[in-house]
Formats: C-alpha cells, structure tokens, sequence
C-alpha cells in the first residue's frame, strides 16, 4: 500500500520542512482526532500525548494539541516518555490511542509523530491510510463547546517506572551487579536508571543529561562505544544502551565487547527454551543467517519479515509466537509489552544471565554471526532502485558469485531518502567488497 506521510514507523522528516511543520503537524492532529471519533462509542476520545527530548518537540505537542482540540479530541500530555511507555499507559489508562513525538535514533534536527491504538501497538496500515485521505481534506474545528480539554498526566513516570519492574521476576534482583545506563539524551533519561538501581543494581548513568540538542549525540544505542568504555573505565559487568525514544537496546559485557539485537534475541530465545518449548521467533530480512541455523538446530522455528518492528509484529501475532526482534535492538516479547521496549528487553536478558548464572559471552558462546557490510546509500527522495538497469545487473552478478555462500539484500529506508545495500558472506572481505560493488553502481 502506498503511503504519502508515513513511513515504517510514523511520519517523519527534518523539523521547518514538509510535512514536519507545525500547520501539517495540527491538521495531522485534527485528521487523526476525527478518524478516532468516528470509532469512539458515545464519549469523547482520549489521547496520551509523549514527546522525547528534542527541542522542536515543545512546538510540535502544541501543534498537535491544537489539532486534536479542534477535532472534538482531549489530550493527555505526559511530558518526556520512551515510546513504549506511551504504549503501555495507553492501554493502562483505557484511552483511545497514543501519539509520540520523536525522531528515534536521528539526530535532533528529525522529529516525527507515531501513533498507538486503544490495544498498545502501532496503528494498522489501513487506520494510517484512512488518516492520511483525512489530512488532505480542509480542516474544520468543532463548536467552542466541544472542543477537546488538554491536562497533564503527573505520575507518568512512576507509573512505567513499576511496569518495566513488573517484567523482571520477583524471586530475583540486580543486587551485585554494576550496570553502565545509557540513556542517549533521550526520552528515558529520568526513568531507565531508577528501573535497575531500584531492582538492586549499582547503576552508572551515561547520557542522562538532556539539553533540547544533544539526543543520540555520540552515545545511545547508535554509538554504543561510549557506553562500552564507560563499561571498561569504571569496572562495570554490563552496559545498557537505549536510544533516544527507548524502543532499542544494545548490549555490552565487561570487557567493552558490544551485542546487537540478534544475538540478545538469541539469548532470550535459550533461556525460555530452558523453561519450555518455543514454537519460534520472527527476524526481519536484516537478521543474521547465522541466528536463522542456529535456530533450527535448537528446534526453534524461524520467519523473516519486511524490516521494521511493526513488521516484525504483525507476523509474530499471524504466528502466535512471542519472541521476536531485530539486530538494529528492537526486540519484542509479546508475553510482557505489546511493542518492542529497550528496557523491557534488557531486563528479559538480565533474566536469562541470573536464572543461568553465565556472563552474556558464555550464553553467545554458540552463536557465531555472520559477517555482513551494510552500506547506506543517499539517493533523491523517491527514487526506485530497482528500475535502474546497472544496481540490478550489478546484484544479480554478485548474487551468483555468492551463490549458497552468502545473500544481497537492498532495500530503500522507511525514514530517510537511504537505500540500505546488505551483504552477508562467511568471509567478512568477501562481503564488504561485493556490497561496494554494488553501492558503487548507484553512483554511476
């Protein structure tokens, strides 16, 4: 289905230009209020509003504010939340959808709005698309007696702050543990941190201070090296990386050495296996092959979907199954949140370290990714690889090269004007000269 304003994961582009302006933003609001109307029984809809640390976010919770109000719609505002804390309260609070603003893992410059439904995830691409015909229709404003009331929800915090704590079992803690937090600035800054020190963890706070410009500035999730010499420095036993809306997470162990989002999904993976079957746990066409062998030795079943983690979603609940993630960190457990959530996820992996009593090298011992070269490729807003005749051509020889060893993957961003050129080989030479070849036809 083609989608004018939204991408992957919402709508989003750099702040002052379409469709990131505040007028876009505010008939954004009103679209979205009205299409929430028309399925609300009787009372007036409810929306949660969270935004992460960016300066733009202050005038773009107005925009969409106002929008909402002129819909009929009220709003909750809950300040500097993670994304998936907005999920969650949402359906805590019973209201009828969430909005986030945030850009994510992009530098501050990027903002963008994404929407929850009543259930805590993304909104369907059908929901989306009726939006979208609706912001493209004038905007109206109701009566002054039905416009939408805004107030503030004050204990937003603390309530998340209990959930992801909920999500770690009671007959264990973090006591003796010494834990590099890295917050990138971002939306968890003032939450992250007390989830583990209050679970009994001696917590190092990385990327906790805020100031509108610097989220995702050289550290998070995105620059996972700040927080793996954070780890070395000061002696820690592991380092939590999150982004700067808090839905990523990268890993690092003692001795600086980082884990993406494949091989913390394979942790998770093991330490359910050891309490019970696991029918099976969905990657994107991104994942290592190295995570997809490994889990069909395990007896594990295994699927790819479209990159995004509200792909990766949408085939875990065709499934029925409750793992699932990507090596960028986002990684879902459907038995504990609805949507992928950084600090949720590291504490499922926290789990599987204390049940085992193994370091986090020891529980990837047996996993040994694949080398891959991921090159990003700047092209025209809209423009269609697959309609040029020498990245094809140039693809299809190195897909026969490859042959059985090794597998291409292009694919045009969801957020960005990138084409993404991925090669995986069992040679780390091989791949990052087959992926050049290819990136340099885009060029040409």
């Amino acid at each position: 289905m083609a989608r004018k304003y939204f991408g992957t994961d919402g709508v989003r582009g750099l702040v002052g230009e379409a469709p990131i302006t505040p007028e876009f933003v505010m008939r954004l609001g009103y679209a979205a209020g009205k299409v929430l109307a028309k399925g609300s029984t009787g009372k007036r809809p409810v929306v949660l509003i969270g935004k992460d640390t960016r300066i733009s976010g202050y005038m773009l919770e107005a925009a969409l504010e106002a929008g909402f109000s002129a819909a009929g719609v009220d709003s909750m505002l809950a300040g500097p939340m993670p994304t998936p804390a907005i999920a969650y309260l949402v359906r805590a609070l019973r209201l009828q959808a969430g909005v986030v603003i945030s850009a994510s893992h992009n530098p501050f410059q990027d903002n963008g709005i994404k929407f929850f439904s009543e259930h805590g995830t993304k909104l369907p691409d059908a929901v989306e698309s009726e939006i979208e015909d609706a912001v493209d229709q004038p905007m109206g404003c109701v009566s002054s007696d039905k416009l939408g009331r805004a107030t503030r929800l004050r204990d937003a915090q603390g309530r998340y702050i209990e959930f992801c704590k909920s999500t770690f079992p009671n007959e264990l803690d973090l006591r003796g543990l010494k834990i590099v937090v890295d917050c990138a600035h971002g939306a968890a800054y003032n939450i992250a941190p007390h989830v583990f020190h209050e679970l009994g963890a001696e917590v190092i706070e990385l990327g906790t201070k805020p100031d509108g410009f610097n989220i995702n500035a050289g550290v998070g999730a995105t620059a996972p090296q700040a927080m793996a010499r954070a780890v070395v420095e000061n002696k820690a036993d592991l380092g939590i990386a999150l982004d700067g809306d808090a839905d990523r997470l990268i890993m690092c162990d003692a001795n600086g050495r980082l884990y993406n989002g494949d091989e913390l999904l394979y942790v998770m993976v093991r330490a359910r296996l050891a309490t019970g079957p696991v029918a099976g746990a969905v990657g994107t066409l991104m994942t290592n092959m190295a995570l997809e062998v490994a889990f069909k030795d395990m007896g594990v079943g295994f699927a790819r979907a479209k990159v995004g983690d509200r792909y990766v979603l949408e085939l875990m609940q065709e499934r029925g199954w409750i793992l699932g993630g990507e090596g960028s960190g986002h990684l879902l457990a459907l038995d504990k949140h609805t949507t992928g959530d950084g600090i949720v996820s590291a504490l499922q992996v926290l789990t599987a370290l204390k049940r085992s009593g193994k370091s986090l090298a020891d529980c990837c011992s047996e996993l040994t990714l694949f080398p891959q070269t991921l090159i990003n490729v700047r092209v025209q807003p809209g423009f269609d690889w697959t309609k040029n005749e020498a990245v094809v051509a140039e693809k299809e020889a190195v897909e026969r090269e490859l042959g059985d060893k090794g597998r291409v993957l292009i694919r045009p961003s969801g957020t960005e004007p990138l084409v993404r050129v991925m090669v995986e080989a069992k040679e780390a030479e091989l791949a990052e000269s087959m992926a050049k070849r290819i990136a340099a036809r885009f060029e040409g």
